[in-house]
């Protein structure tokens, strides 16, 4: 493996580390669909993101769920959080590290989900989102992402929730419309969230957070 795994990380865990000793530690692992979660528009980013470390995997060619397992120990166990959010397993779908079947990133799940619980932390799967083709520049994206697979990851990811004692983050029912896609308005490129797919996203990741935590 090439030394980039490391080299991101190295240079800003340190500071991090001592941040979040003082805040409610929340680690935000995350693939493209929310890389802009941390987005500038107030209508997207409520208060309670002060107590969140993003840490997107997309914007350091760290595409899926084999790439957050190298990072896992670097980018989550070592800052020591008290729970992790996780939003994964499109480009998994997508092949865009190769070929991989649902086992495969089921269990790459299931890994990220056994670490974090190894070291008392607690997990927060978010869903995967829908996709949808209604717009010119959604149609590569989407002839790689098929909404059958998403449908049938995402009722994995419930089920190991609930049998694992993880918090299911559900996206998927707020954000598909009646066709089972994508809702348009939500995303240009009918896979990246917009501002009005982080209103939406962003009070559920709070109350999934919240609960995760024991808060009300």
């Amino acid at each position: 493996m090439s030394d980039y795994r490391q080299s991101y990380s190295a240079d800003v865990n340190g500071s991090v580390a001592e941040v979040i000793r003082r805040l409610m530690r929340v680690r935000n692992l995350i693939g493209s669909n929310e890389l802009r979660y941390s987005c500038s528009s107030p209508q997207c980013v409520p208060e309670f993101w002060a107590f969140v470390i993003d840490r997107d995997a997309a914007g350091n060619c760290l595409p899926g769920t084999p790439q957050m397992l190298i990072r896992y120990r670097a980018d989550v166990i070592n800052l020591r959080p008290a729970a992790v959010v996780i939003l994964a397993g499109t480009n998994d779908i997508a092949g865009n590290t190769g070929p991989m079947t649902l086992e495969e990133i089921e269990g790459n799940y299931a890994s990220l989900a056994e670490l974090a619980t190894a070291h008392h932390i607690r997990v927060i799967f978010s869903s995967v989102l829908p996709v949808h083709n209604y717009t010119p520049q959604s149609t590569n994206l989407f002839l790689q992402r098929s909404p059958e697979k998403i449908r049938d990851l995402n009722r994995w990811l419930r089920d190991y929730c609930s049998s694992n004692g993880c918090v299911y983050l559900d996206y998927f029912s707020a954000m598909v419309d009646p066709t089972g896609l994508l809702k348009k308005e939500l995303a240009e490129d009918g896979l990246h969230p917009n501002a009005s797919g982080y209103a939406i996203m962003a009070p559920l990741a709070e109350a999934a957070i919240q609960k995760a935590l024991g808060t009300p």
